[in-house]
């Protein structure tokens, strides 16, 4: 507790050692006494101590219980002020409450007085208001009946909890009575002015009845309901009359005269009666909403009843006509009165990103064109939806079938004869600058395509829709057939009569069977247009989705349609990739034919090199220059060729047999320069150089790099026969017996010398991953791609010669 350095007071105290510290030595001893007086002065000193501090200890529990003594006196001494405290504050709120009691009382009363004085005065309004109304009625004065009317219920409303007196119960009554006498006696007047039979209707509005309107405001919306039902009902009698079933004019080829009719009476109605119905009542619309209506009903009918006598122009002419008018009343009214949800009015579609997007009201027939560019155009702001949109014209989708066949029978017609003039103009001459031109019918479908859609649309975006869809997938098949499809150039045999001398001898200007420069610009014509239809097709399913109903979005799905043009942009790839892998054939088969073990030395590049060549560089140009706008179908090609033509170039090679060392240098040699011409191609006689895209030239460079490694091979000695195995394992690393068969015929060793061999390379393969069961030796190893291909074209060539 307290600390000290005295070894004494060390918690490890040690009697022995603290003795042997003291004393160390035997000579010490000499003053063990002074030690001793040193430890009996400490002692005593330590008693004193001792005993100090026990008597200072007797007298703390005496001053503790005084202290506490005093402490309780004090908090006696506080209660007592306390309660003094609480007993007068308790006399002086008694005090307050005798003081205030008065004053309460006189608030009481005052409230009470100003409440009662505010009552009567109510009561007498309301007494000699009742009073007023009822001889105003009487004497019809409607112009002073509606401020008081209005006045007196707002009056009556404070007496609604005093119902229980009888004389104002009686009074509420009276108003009551006087409003339903009102009401009976409007409707009166307004029956007077405006008889519901006959068509003749008296002279201009009188200030009773502008008068009477207001009253109506203010009684049970009933009443003006029935004042506006009647008195349109009134207004369009003689519309029933002149355009019933059986008369002329009502049939679709006169719509004009219902619409002309209805708008000489809006004008009529605003010359006399405009000022004599409130402004709020919008009398004017309702007129012209209600004859909408009638007009739909009388329509629909109708042409149930005539529906074999109409034909698509009657109707087209007909909706038109209709459509305007409902535009006519979009820009005259604000739809006010259609809140009872007879027209919906459609949601407002999110903002879209299709290039299809553009002023349709304008502009039917413009040409839709694809460019990236368009998607950075600010779009137009689209014209705010019409709430009369589909009042009248509602009435004509059941007999929008007539429009769909007509339709079907018009692109039907529209294809025909895009087939004759391709027939009769024949293939798109050779244009290099315009880069492969689209076909021009096929921008004309896709413009009669949005055509039809827009003018589908405002018809109906409902079923109809579907059905228009329908047959934009029918048309966009045919026209991918037989306009694409049917139109791209047939591959032919070739070469069937050429001799090796001729091969051999085969030079520059020599004539192979291939397309034609038409053909290829053809080809490569219908490529960038079926690229065109693709994105075209893409983005007119999007607005087809846009105009849809949104519960009908699902069933539009023109993914079938696009894939139809993915395969005709495949198939002109291959057709592109077959010529001039074909024009490379005879190169390549004069290659396989040479006496290569006679070969005596190494010179420039051989003639089949040169043939190859002359014909890449006598087709990619046109091809590239026609795929300008397709640049990635272009990429697409490349590949295709050098993935069709690298397996058949190294096939070439394996017939090479026997060869030199000195001819397998000349080989070494050619291929390197057909590396080079192959890793220029995509760029091969164009005055821009661009580097070949990535993808294509690893293809390259790893197929032609094997072709390399084949003839370093077959260039070192095979003896000793483990170097040559080795070697062979370590440059191609293919375990297949099959293309080291191919080495060993090229190198032309005797069979006896390649049965050792054989067996040589069987037992130097490295051992097959664990768990992986063989058959044979053969089967250490999958057929390469280049295998594969090669058996597949044999097969292809086998059919071909027995066809």
């Amino acid at each position: 507790v307290f600390p000290s350095q005295d070894p004494l007071d060390r918690a490890d105290f040690n009697a022995v050692e603290y003795i042997n510290t003291l004393f160390p030595t035997e000579q010490s001893l000499a003053n063990i006494d002074e030690v001793v007086n040193k430890i009996r002065l400490k002692i005593r000193r330590l008693d004193d101590n001792i005993r100090t501090v026990v008597r200072g200890q007797t007298n703390v529990g005496q001053d503790g219980r005084q202290a506490l003594e005093e402490a309780q006196k004090a908090i006696q001494q506080l209660f007592g002020k306390i309660k003094d405290i609480k007993d007068k504050a308790e006399k002086s709120e008694q005090m307050v409450k005798e003081i205030t009691r008065d004053i309460k009382q006189l608030d009481h009363a005052k409230r009470h007085l100003t409440t009662s004085i505010t009552t009567l005065n109510h009561l007498h309004m309301l007494a000699g208001g009742v009073d007023s109304l009822e001889a105003m009625t009487r004497r019809r004065q409607y112009g002073e009946v509606a401020n008081l009317l209005q006045g007196v219920v707002n009056v009556l409303e404070h007496f609604n909890k005093y119902m229980g007196i009888p004389q104002i119960r009686q009074l509420s009554e009276r108003v009551k009575a006087a409003q339903n006498e009102l009401g009976q006696q409007i409707l009166a007047d307004f029956e007077e002015a405006f008889p519901s039979q006959g068509t003749k209707r008296p002279g201009g509005p009188s200030n009773v009845l502008r008068d009477a309107c207001l009253v109506a405001n203010v009684l049970d919306p009933r009443i003006k309901q029935e004042i506006i039902k009647k008195f349109i009902k009134q207004h369009l009698s003689e519309y029933l009359v002149l355009f019933q079933e059986n008369q002329d004019v009502a049939w679709l080829d006169k719509i004009d005269r219902r619409y002309a009719w209805i708008k000489r009476q809006l004008v009529d109605y605003e010359e006399k009666y405009g000022r004599m119905f409130p402004q709020e009542w919008c009398m004017t619309e309702r007129i012209a909403v209600e004859f909408c209506h009638v007009t739909r009903a009388e329509l629909a009918k109708i042409m149930r009843t005539r529906a074999k006598e109409i034909e698509v122009k009657l109707l087209l002419f007909a909706i038109q006509r209709t459509t305007n008018f409902e535009g006519l009343l979009a820009k005259r009214f604000s739809g006010c009165t259609l809140a009872d949800g007879t027209v919906k009015k459609p949601e407002v579609p999110l903002p879209s990103t299709n290039p299809f997007l553009e002023d349709e009201t304008g502009t039917e027939t413009d040409e839709i064109v694809v460019e990236k560019s368009d998607t950075d155009k600010p779009k137009k702001p689209k014209v705010p939806d019409n709430p009369f949109h589909g009042i009248v014209s509602k009435c004509f989708e059941p007999h929008l079938y007539v429009y769909i066949e007509s339709q079907d029978k018009n692109l039907g017609e529209l294809i025909d004869r895009f087939v004759a003039d391709f027939k009769a103009q024949g293939p798109p001459k050779p244009n290099m600058d315009e880069g492969g031109a689209v076909l021009p019918s096929c921008a004309d479908l896709f413009v009669y395509y949005k055509k039809c859609m827009v003018q589908c649309s405002q018809l109906s975006t409902g079923e109809p829709m579907i059905a228009l869809t329908t047959i934009f997938q029918k048309y966009l098949r045919e026209y991918a057939w037989k306009i694409l499809s049917g139109n791209l150039p047939k591959t032919t045999s070739s070469s069937g009569g050429l001799t090796i001398t001729s091969l051999l001898k085969e030079k520059e200007g020599s004539e192979v069977a291939k397309f034609t420069l038409e053909e290829l610009c053809l080809i490569c014509s219908i490529l960038s247009t079926a690229e065109y239809c693709l994105a075209t097709t893409q983005q007119l399913e999007e607005k087809l989705k846009e105009k849809v109903d949104a519960s009908l979005v699902e069933r539009i799905n023109l993914t079938g349609e696009m894939d139809t043009f993915s395969i005709v942009i495949s198939n002109s790839i291959q057709l592109l990739v077959q010529d001039l892998d074909a024009a490379c054939d005879p190169a390549l088969t004069a290659m396989s034919k040479m006496q290569w073990q006679n070969v005596e030395h190494v010179g420039d590049q051989s003639p089949y090199v040169t043939s190859v060549i002359l014909h890449i560089k006598q087709n990619v140009p046109i091809i590239r220059d026609n795929l300008a706008s397709t640049r990635k179908y272009f990429t697409q090609f490349c590949i295709k060729f050098a993935n069709s033509f690298i397996p058949k170039f190294i096939n070439h090679l394996f017939k090479c047999k026997p060869i030199s060392m000195v001819g397998a240098e000349q080989l070494l040699l050619d291929t390197h320069s057909l590396k080079m011409v192959l890793l220029d191609l995509p760029s091969i006689g164009s005055q821009v150089v661009r580097k070949a895209p990535a993808s294509y030239t690893k293809i390259v460079v790893k197929g032609m790099t094997r072709a390399e490694m084949i003839l370093k091979v077959v260039m070192a000695p095979h003896e000793p026969p483990v170097v040559f195995v080795d070697n062979y394992i370590k440059l191609l690393a293919d375990c297949s017996t099959d293309t080291f068969q191919k080495i060993l015929d090229m190198k032309g060793l005797k069979r006896s010398e390649q049965s050792s061999m054989l067996d040589l390379f069987r037992q130097r393969l490295p051992a097959p991953p664990s768990g992986v069961e063989t058959t044979g030796p053969l089967s250490l190893s999958a057929p390469t791609p280049e295998q594969e291909s090669s058996r597949i074209r044999k097969l292809e060539k086998l059919i071909k010669k027995r066809l």
